[in-house]
Protein backbone atom coordinates (compact mmCIF):
# COMPACT_ATOMS: atom_id res chain seq x y z
CA UNK A 1 0.00 0.00 0.00
CA UNK A 2 2.78 2.36 0.91
CA UNK A 3 4.65 1.54 -2.31
CA UNK A 4 1.58 2.22 -4.49
CA UNK A 5 0.94 5.56 -2.80
CA UNK A 6 4.58 6.55 -3.24
CA UNK A 7 4.44 5.68 -6.94
CA UNK A 8 1.32 7.79 -7.45
CA UNK A 9 2.96 10.76 -5.72
CA UNK A 10 6.08 10.37 -7.85
CA UNK A 11 3.97 10.32 -11.03
CA UNK A 12 2.07 13.45 -9.97
CA UNK A 13 5.33 15.22 -9.15
CA UNK A 14 6.76 14.45 -12.60
CA UNK A 15 3.57 15.66 -14.32
CA UNK A 16 3.56 18.93 -12.39
CA UNK A 17 7.24 19.45 -13.22
CA UNK A 18 6.59 19.00 -16.93
CA UNK A 19 3.62 21.38 -16.82
CA UNK A 20 5.63 24.02 -14.98
CA UNK A 21 8.46 23.82 -17.50
CA UNK A 22 6.20 24.02 -20.57
CA UNK A 23 5.64 27.48 -22.13
CA UNK A 24 2.11 28.86 -21.85
CA UNK A 25 -0.12 29.12 -24.89
CA UNK A 26 -0.24 32.88 -24.53
CA UNK A 27 3.57 33.12 -24.50
CA UNK A 28 3.66 31.22 -27.81
CA UNK A 29 1.19 33.63 -29.38
CA UNK A 30 3.11 36.85 -28.64
CA UNK A 31 6.73 37.86 -28.84
CA UNK A 32 8.44 39.44 -25.87
CA UNK A 33 7.95 43.19 -25.52
CA UNK A 34 10.92 45.08 -26.97
CA UNK A 35 11.02 48.05 -24.60
CA UNK A 36 12.27 51.58 -25.15
CA UNK A 37 12.28 54.35 -22.56
CA UNK A 38 8.66 55.44 -23.10
CA UNK A 39 7.28 52.73 -25.40
CA UNK A 40 7.33 49.03 -26.18
CA UNK A 41 6.42 46.91 -29.19
CA UNK A 42 5.67 43.24 -29.81
CA UNK A 43 4.20 40.88 -32.41
CA UNK A 44 1.03 38.87 -31.76
CA UNK A 45 -0.40 35.89 -33.66
CA UNK A 46 -3.91 35.20 -34.93
CA UNK A 47 -5.44 32.50 -37.11
CA UNK A 48 -5.26 31.42 -40.74
CA UNK A 49 -7.91 33.30 -42.72
CA UNK A 50 -9.43 31.69 -45.81
CA UNK A 51 -12.56 33.56 -46.87
CA UNK A 52 -14.91 31.44 -49.06
CA UNK A 53 -15.39 33.04 -52.46
CA UNK A 54 -12.50 35.47 -51.95
CA UNK A 55 -10.08 35.22 -54.89
CA UNK A 56 -7.20 36.35 -52.70
CA UNK A 57 -4.74 33.93 -51.13
CA UNK A 58 -5.32 32.64 -47.59
CA UNK A 59 -3.29 34.66 -45.11
CA UNK A 60 -2.09 34.47 -41.55
CA UNK A 61 -3.55 37.13 -39.32
CA UNK A 62 -0.96 38.80 -37.08
CA UNK A 63 -0.51 42.16 -35.37
CA UNK A 64 2.08 44.69 -34.27
CA UNK A 65 1.24 46.13 -30.85
CA UNK A 66 2.57 49.42 -29.48
CA UNK A 67 2.34 50.28 -25.78
CA UNK A 68 3.02 53.96 -25.08
CA UNK A 69 3.53 55.74 -21.77
CA UNK A 70 0.82 58.30 -20.83
CA UNK A 71 1.23 61.51 -22.83
CA UNK A 72 3.33 59.87 -25.56
CA UNK A 73 2.27 59.44 -29.17
CA UNK A 74 3.46 57.69 -32.31
CA UNK A 75 2.74 58.33 -35.98
CA UNK A 76 0.42 57.17 -38.76
CA UNK A 77 1.68 56.25 -42.25
CA UNK A 78 1.39 59.98 -43.12
CA UNK A 79 2.53 61.97 -40.06
CA UNK A 80 1.06 65.37 -40.95
CA UNK A 81 2.89 68.64 -40.37
CA UNK A 82 5.77 66.95 -38.55
CA UNK A 83 6.93 63.52 -37.45
CA UNK A 84 8.24 60.32 -38.99
CA UNK A 85 6.10 57.30 -39.92
CA UNK A 86 7.14 53.81 -38.77
CA UNK A 87 9.43 51.74 -40.98
CA UNK A 88 9.11 47.97 -41.36
CA UNK A 89 11.71 45.43 -42.52
CA UNK A 90 10.35 41.87 -42.72
CA UNK A 91 13.13 40.61 -45.00
CA UNK A 92 14.59 38.30 -42.34
CA UNK A 93 11.38 36.25 -42.06
CA UNK A 94 11.11 32.55 -42.91
CA UNK A 95 8.53 31.28 -45.42
CA UNK A 96 6.95 34.72 -45.87
CA UNK A 97 6.01 35.94 -49.34
CA UNK A 98 4.56 39.30 -48.30
CA UNK A 99 3.31 41.29 -45.31
CA UNK A 100 0.61 43.95 -45.60
CA UNK A 101 0.42 46.50 -42.77
CA UNK A 102 -3.09 47.76 -42.00
CA UNK A 103 -3.63 51.16 -40.39
CA UNK A 104 -6.49 51.75 -37.91
CA UNK A 105 -8.12 55.17 -38.05
CA UNK A 106 -5.72 57.77 -36.57
CA UNK A 107 -6.30 61.10 -34.87
CA UNK A 108 -4.70 64.53 -35.12
CA UNK A 109 -2.83 66.14 -32.24
CA UNK A 110 -0.79 69.36 -31.80
CA UNK A 111 2.86 68.91 -32.73
CA UNK A 112 4.13 71.62 -30.36
CA UNK A 113 5.31 73.85 -33.22
CA UNK A 114 2.00 75.39 -34.26
CA UNK A 115 0.95 72.54 -36.56
CA UNK A 116 -0.74 69.18 -36.20
CA UNK A 117 0.51 65.65 -36.54
CA UNK A 118 -1.43 62.45 -37.25
CA UNK A 119 -1.05 59.28 -35.25
CA UNK A 120 -1.96 57.31 -32.17
CA UNK A 121 -2.11 57.96 -28.44
CA UNK A 122 -1.81 55.19 -25.85
CA UNK A 123 -1.90 51.58 -27.02
CA UNK A 124 -2.51 50.61 -30.64
CA UNK A 125 -2.38 47.43 -32.74
CA UNK A 126 -1.54 47.48 -36.45
CA UNK A 127 -3.06 44.39 -38.12
CA UNK A 128 -0.73 42.40 -40.39
CA UNK A 129 -1.72 40.15 -43.30
CA UNK A 130 1.01 37.57 -43.82
CA UNK A 131 1.06 35.47 -47.01
CA UNK A 132 3.21 32.36 -46.86
CA UNK A 133 5.45 31.00 -49.59
CA UNK A 134 4.53 27.40 -48.71
CA UNK A 135 1.62 26.82 -46.29
CA UNK A 136 3.01 23.37 -45.43
CA UNK A 137 6.25 24.77 -44.00
CA UNK A 138 6.89 26.56 -40.67
CA UNK A 139 6.58 30.34 -40.77
CA UNK A 140 8.57 32.76 -38.65
CA UNK A 141 7.88 36.48 -38.81
CA UNK A 142 10.90 38.69 -38.08
CA UNK A 143 10.60 42.46 -38.00
CA UNK A 144 13.16 45.23 -37.70
CA UNK A 145 11.01 48.18 -36.67
CA UNK A 146 11.83 51.88 -36.54
CA UNK A 147 9.39 54.41 -35.09
CA UNK A 148 9.26 57.82 -33.43
CA UNK A 149 7.52 58.66 -30.18
CA UNK A 150 6.68 62.18 -29.02
CA UNK A 151 5.53 64.06 -25.94
CA UNK A 152 7.13 67.46 -25.30
CA UNK A 153 10.01 66.18 -27.42
CA UNK A 154 10.40 63.47 -30.05
CA UNK A 155 12.80 60.55 -29.81
CA UNK A 156 13.49 57.67 -32.22
CA UNK A 157 12.90 54.10 -31.11
CA UNK A 158 13.57 50.72 -32.66
CA UNK A 159 12.75 47.08 -32.02
CA UNK A 160 13.75 43.63 -33.27
CA UNK A 161 10.84 41.23 -33.05
CA UNK A 162 10.38 37.55 -33.87
CA UNK A 163 7.34 35.26 -33.68
CA UNK A 164 6.50 31.83 -35.11
CA UNK A 165 3.06 31.77 -36.76
CA UNK A 166 1.11 28.52 -36.57
CA UNK A 167 -2.23 29.76 -37.94
CA UNK A 168 -3.88 29.05 -34.60
CA UNK A 169 -2.88 32.09 -32.54
CA UNK A 170 -4.77 33.03 -29.41
CA UNK A 171 -4.56 36.81 -30.01
CA UNK A 172 -7.06 36.79 -32.87
CA UNK A 173 -9.71 38.75 -30.95
CA UNK A 174 -7.31 41.66 -30.34
CA UNK A 175 -6.31 41.73 -34.01
CA UNK A 176 -9.93 41.63 -35.20
CA UNK A 177 -10.78 44.50 -32.86
CA UNK A 178 -8.03 46.59 -34.49
CA UNK A 179 -9.22 45.56 -37.97
CA UNK A 180 -12.65 47.01 -37.24
CA UNK A 181 -11.01 50.45 -36.96
CA UNK A 182 -9.19 50.11 -40.29
CA UNK A 183 -10.99 52.41 -42.78
CA UNK A 184 -13.20 50.66 -45.32
CA UNK A 185 -11.98 51.18 -48.88
CA UNK A 186 -14.48 52.15 -51.55
CA UNK A 187 -13.84 53.83 -54.89
CA UNK A 188 -17.28 55.44 -55.17
CA UNK A 189 -20.47 55.72 -53.19
CA UNK A 190 -21.24 56.03 -49.49
CA UNK A 191 -20.18 53.57 -46.83
CA UNK A 192 -23.37 53.28 -44.78
CA UNK A 193 -23.82 56.87 -43.62
CA UNK A 194 -20.42 58.46 -44.36
CA UNK A 195 -18.88 59.46 -47.68
CA UNK A 196 -16.51 61.88 -49.41
CA UNK A 197 -19.09 63.57 -51.57
CA UNK A 198 -17.11 66.05 -53.68
CA UNK A 199 -13.61 67.44 -54.21
CA UNK A 200 -12.82 70.56 -56.25
CA UNK A 201 -10.24 73.32 -56.57
CA UNK A 202 -10.83 77.02 -56.06
CA UNK A 203 -8.41 79.83 -57.04
CA UNK A 204 -6.37 81.11 -54.12
CA UNK A 205 -3.45 83.38 -53.37
CA UNK A 206 -0.06 81.71 -53.52
CA UNK A 207 -1.77 78.32 -53.91
CA UNK A 208 -5.12 77.05 -55.08
CA UNK A 209 -7.45 75.83 -52.38
CA UNK A 210 -9.08 72.39 -52.36
CA UNK A 211 -12.63 72.18 -51.00
CA UNK A 212 -13.88 68.78 -49.84
CA UNK A 213 -17.48 68.06 -48.86
CA UNK A 214 -18.17 64.96 -46.78
CA UNK A 215 -21.29 63.29 -45.42
CA UNK A 216 -21.24 62.23 -41.76
CA UNK A 217 -23.75 61.83 -38.91
CA UNK A 218 -24.88 65.32 -37.86
CA UNK A 219 -24.67 64.45 -34.17
CA UNK A 220 -21.08 63.18 -34.38
CA UNK A 221 -18.67 65.81 -33.05
CA UNK A 222 -15.52 63.81 -33.84
CA UNK A 223 -15.48 63.97 -37.65
CA UNK A 224 -12.01 64.47 -39.12
CA UNK A 225 -10.45 64.27 -42.58
CA UNK A 226 -6.92 63.47 -43.75
CA UNK A 227 -5.43 63.68 -47.25
CA UNK A 228 -2.44 62.03 -48.92
CA UNK A 229 -0.88 62.70 -52.31
CA UNK A 230 -0.31 60.12 -55.04
CA UNK A 231 3.32 59.57 -53.96
CA UNK A 232 5.08 59.83 -50.58
CA UNK A 233 6.95 63.00 -51.59
CA UNK A 234 3.70 64.99 -51.56
CA UNK A 235 3.39 66.85 -48.21
CA UNK A 236 -0.13 68.22 -48.27
CA UNK A 237 -1.46 70.25 -45.31
CA UNK A 238 -4.08 68.80 -43.03
CA UNK A 239 -7.63 69.68 -44.11
CA UNK A 240 -9.33 72.13 -41.76
CA UNK A 241 -13.07 72.23 -40.92
CA UNK A 242 -14.83 75.03 -42.84
CA UNK A 243 -18.52 74.69 -42.04
CA UNK A 244 -21.36 72.28 -41.29
CA UNK A 245 -24.84 71.98 -42.80
CA UNK A 246 -26.62 69.04 -41.18
CA UNK A 247 -24.87 65.85 -42.31
CA UNK A 248 -22.80 67.77 -44.86
CA UNK A 249 -19.44 69.07 -43.69
CA UNK A 250 -16.82 71.08 -45.53
CA UNK A 251 -13.03 70.86 -45.19
CA UNK A 252 -10.43 72.94 -47.02
CA UNK A 253 -6.68 72.88 -47.51
CA UNK A 254 -4.16 74.79 -49.63
CA UNK A 255 -2.63 72.90 -52.53
CA UNK A 256 0.83 73.26 -51.04
CA UNK A 257 3.71 70.86 -50.41
CA UNK A 258 3.84 69.37 -53.91
CA UNK A 259 7.17 68.00 -55.16
CA UNK A 260 8.93 69.95 -57.93
CA UNK A 261 7.33 69.60 -61.36
CA UNK A 262 4.28 67.81 -59.92
CA UNK A 263 1.02 68.41 -61.79
CA UNK A 264 -2.02 68.92 -59.55
CA UNK A 265 -4.67 68.58 -62.23
CA UNK A 266 -5.69 64.95 -62.53
CA UNK A 267 -3.70 63.82 -59.48
CA UNK A 268 -5.26 61.01 -57.44
CA UNK A 269 -5.59 61.99 -53.79
CA UNK A 270 -6.39 59.57 -50.96
CA UNK A 271 -8.88 60.82 -48.37
CA UNK A 272 -9.42 59.18 -44.98
CA UNK A 273 -12.66 60.20 -43.28
CA UNK A 274 -12.85 59.33 -39.56
CA UNK A 275 -15.86 59.55 -37.25
CA UNK A 276 -16.45 58.23 -33.75
CA UNK A 277 -17.90 54.97 -35.08
CA UNK A 278 -16.73 54.59 -38.68
CA UNK A 279 -13.79 55.25 -40.97
CA UNK A 280 -13.63 55.39 -44.76
CA UNK A 281 -10.72 55.59 -47.23
CA UNK A 282 -11.38 56.67 -50.83
CA UNK A 283 -9.43 57.99 -53.79
CA UNK A 284 -10.57 61.04 -55.72
CA UNK A 285 -9.18 62.66 -58.86
CA UNK A 286 -8.39 66.36 -58.51
CA UNK A 287 -10.10 68.46 -61.18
Amino acid sequence: MFVATRMRLTTMTLALTVMAGAPSTRAQDASAWDKDVHAAARLIAGVLVNIPGDPGLPYLRAGLQFKLDPGWKTYWRYPGDSGVPPTFDFSGSDNVKSVTVEWPAPQRFPDGGGGNSIGYVGDVTLPLRVIQINPAKPTVLRLKLGYDICANMCVPADASLELALSGNGAEDAAIMKAERRVPHRLDIGPDCCISVDSVHREPGGAHDRVVVEVIAPPNDATVDLFVEGPTPDWSLPLPEPAGTDGPRRRFTFDLDGLPPDAVAKGAILTFTLVTGEQALEVRRRLD
